[in-house]
């Protein structure tokens, strides 16, 4: 790191859990950030801010007037724009040290392994769970670990799968596939300052990741309710029945 990186990162640096060591290896990571939306925006904001070496940010969809409520990305400005071009506009104008890089397609199950397989940490921002489920498996395969987030209404959860253990649980583990139906803010509401909760804790979780610092929420379901600012966190463990992890472990 030349002098301005140094000052650039100084709170992060005086961290005696960060310290130098720790923002080389974020400056380092790889991180890819599936959906640019109310969650994908605070997790990119916070990633770009504290210096990730180089962000993917994937996203198919373009920016609407309702969106504008939470997807703090975006401006008016943009409606129209796709949201991942549109958010690689305000993370280059926040931290230019960031190589960023725009996926502006719905990715099919082969360009998804290999933005996985090119990543240090995942951060699945999306808002469904047939997405959710594919960005597992490609997690799994490619043991990469995972930061997963959801938001609908007042209520928030969390979850980090690390995925390069071979004891570690997966997104599947907790969430059988055809198990549960989707939430969609675009019917329930969402709460948006709850995006940003969630969706910091996000970034908080792949930095740890990153630089190797504190404890990650792994095997643990962070369950936040914003009415009553209760904050629960429930244990589970690996399911030995995971159709997704059985077929990894099986290769």
């Amino acid at each position: 790191m030349n002098d301005e990186d140094l000052l650039h990162y100084s709170r992060h640096i005086l961290l005696e859990e960060i310290g130098i060591e720790g923002q080389e290896r974020i400056r380092a990571a790889s991180a890819l950030v599936i959906g640019a939306g109310g969650l994908g925006s605070p997790a990119s904001l916070y990633l770009a801010s504290a210096g990730v070496g180089r962000l993917t940010l994937v996203d198919g969809d373009v920016v609407d007037l309702t969106n504008l409520q939470r997807q703090i990305l975006h401006t008016p400005e943009r409606i129209g724009i796709n949201k991942a071009v549109s958010g690689l506009t305000t993370l280059a104008a926040l931290n230019p040290r960031v190589q960023l890089t725009a996926i502006t397609e719905r990715v099919g199950t082969a360009e998804l392994d290999a933005l996985v397989a090119a990543a240090d940490v995942v951060l699945d921002c999306t808002d469904n769970f047939a997405t959710r489920h594919a960005i597992n498996g490609a997690c799994v395969v490619r043991r990469r670990p995972l930061v997963s987030g959801a938001a609908v209404r007042f209520d928030g959860q969390l979850a980090v799968f690390d995925l390069r253990r071979p004891e570690s649980s997966c997104y599947a583990c907790l969430f059988p596939e055809g198990e549960a139906e989707d939430d969609l803010c675009a019917v329930m509401g969402v709460f948006a300052p709850l995006t940003g909760i969630i969706g910091a804790m996000q970034a908080a979780e792949a930095l740890k990741l990153v630089a190797q610092a504190g404890t990650a929420l792994v095997d643990r379901l962070l369950i936040f309710d914003a009415l009553s600012m209760d904050v629960r966190a429930v244990r589970f463990q690996r399911n030995s029945d995971c159709v997704v992890c059985r077929a990894a472990t099986c290769r």
